[in-house]
């Protein structure tokens, strides 16, 4: 496995070798960052709207009718960006302007339309129903007839997912529509896996919460009256009674834990094997655009690797790929199929679009 790897490190090489001219990489800086960013397109957005309905709740205490709302703040997206990707004959681009809420599949496929220097650099800052979080997508992306570079970093709020990405890859074309690569691929991530609290769970599978809770710094004060207090690191009592403490207190004292434990370890970097392909065909009437990257080996490194957290002697796969068909059947009927999905660490995020189009004339 290890001679597979070095022999691929090569790879690069030996293809930059064999170019005849000297490189010269600030000759004509100028001319040649103009020429990088010719037609990248530039964009920025907020968009709104109103969340799910406000839900009515009702309790009673001492025989009295209490009536509450729950309410949800409207959804919003603040959306930045740059990108340069030419289009796939199948996306349809009807729309004046970019507002950051286009969805193409096409973007994740390791091969873009043309050969050459592509880019993507997007940031949005979303609410939904209540909750905010953050996505981002950048890549770099340069392809050749034989080699493929690639520069990414991914952060998928509702997937929990956030990562850097490079990969270097052989090309090699089978006619003018399929390709397959190999190649190198590094990340770094947080160390997915790691569970902060396993030497906390007890042989029956049970979380020893109260033994966290005092490691933490929390205090148990047993009254003469045969109450209790809990306290915590500041000697405040923060429970009266054991339903407060499991019920309010301790998922606090677990999530401050677990966030404190995985900022104290370093970020982790994860070195593997790819192999992948790609196919695009295109006509007016039908397209099929389909893709995929393996990486089913994987290099051992550092204390936190994920290696560490599977079965002993066993491996693990990830992969992303996409699939993308179309059909027109005649002037009036058309169907369609998107979709892609990807697997990091056991960790998965996906989407898709099914459908049909009748027009009526």
């Amino acid at each position: 496995m290890k001679k597979l790897f070095y022999i691929l490190l090569l790879v690069p090489s030996i293809l930059f070798a064999q170019e005849k001219k000297e490189w010269k990489p600030f000759q004509d800086f100028d001319k040649k960052f103009k020429k990088a960013i010719k037609f990248a397109t530039f964009y920025g957005a907020v968009n709104g709207s109103n969340s799910i309905a406000d839900v009515d709740v009702y309790s009673v205490n001492t025989g009295q009718l209490i009536n509450g709302t729950v309410e949800t703040p409207f959804d919003y997206s603040i959306v930045a960006g740059v990108r340069k990707i030419a289009r796939f004959g199948y996306e349809n681009r009807q729309a004046v302007f970019y507002n950051g809420e286009e969805h193409s599949y096409g973007d994740a496929a390791t091969i873009g339309k043309v050969n050459g220097f592509e880019f993507l650099f997007e940031v949005d800052w979303k609410r939904r129903f209540g909750n905010t979080f953050m996505d981002q997508q950048h890549f770099l992306r340069y392809v050749a007839d034989k080699w493929i570079v690639k520069t990414e970093y991914v952060q998928q709020g509702f997937a929990d997912i956030k990562y850097f990405e490079a990969s270097q890859r052989y090309r090699q074309k089978i006619g003018k529509k399929f390709s397959w690569n190999v190649g190198l691929v590094q990340r770094i991530s947080e160390p997915y896996g790691y569970n902060p609290l396993e030497k906390y769970i007890l042989s029956n599978g049970s979380l020893h919460y109260t033994s966290l809770a005092l490691d933490e710094g929390y205090n148990i004060d047993f009254l003469p009256n045969g109450e209790i207090n809990y306290l915590n690191p500041e000697g405040e009592v923060v429970a009266t009674n054991d339903i407060i403490w499991k019920e309010n207190v301790i998922p606090q004292v677990l999530s401050d834990y677990v966030k404190r434990k995985k900022e104290e370890i370093p970020q982790q970097w994860n070195h593997s094997l790819v192999i992948g392909y790609d196919f695009y065909h295109y006509t007016k009437t039908f397209w099929l655009h389909s893709w995929a990257s393996i990486m089913p080996f994987h290099l051992e490194s550092g204390e936190y690797a994920y290696h560490k957290f599977i079965a002993p002697k066993q491996t693990w796969i990830d992969f992303g790929a996409g699939f993308i068909l179309g059909h027109k059947f005649n002037k009036h009927l058309g169907v369609f199929i998107e979709g892609k999905y990807n697997k990091y660490w056991n960790r998965q995020w996906h989407d898709f679009s099914v459908g049909l189009n009748y027009v009526i004339f």
